[in-house]
């Protein structure tokens, strides 16, 4: 169940997270768009990428969730 994709934004963020610790990139726009084309198939992506970018960007610069 874990490996799941769902179309919605709590299965979107989980995936996110998982990529982000994966990649090392000082620029965080950069980084961002490195996640979001390694997770171009997830449901969420394909479905809302405009929202999918909008809470990439909010978990990274508002939650400040990875620092």
């Amino acid at each position: 169940m874990k490996d799941k994709l769902y179309n919605n934004a709590d299965s979107f963020a989980i995936s996110f997270d998982k990529e982000w610790l994966n990649i090392d990139c000082k620029d965080l726009r950069l980084k961002i768009d490195k996640v979001l084309e390694l997770l171009s198939d997830h449901p969420f992506i394909v479905s809302d990428p405009e929202n999918a970018r909008k809470i990439a960007e909010f978990r990274v610069f508002s939650l400040k969730k990875f620092e």
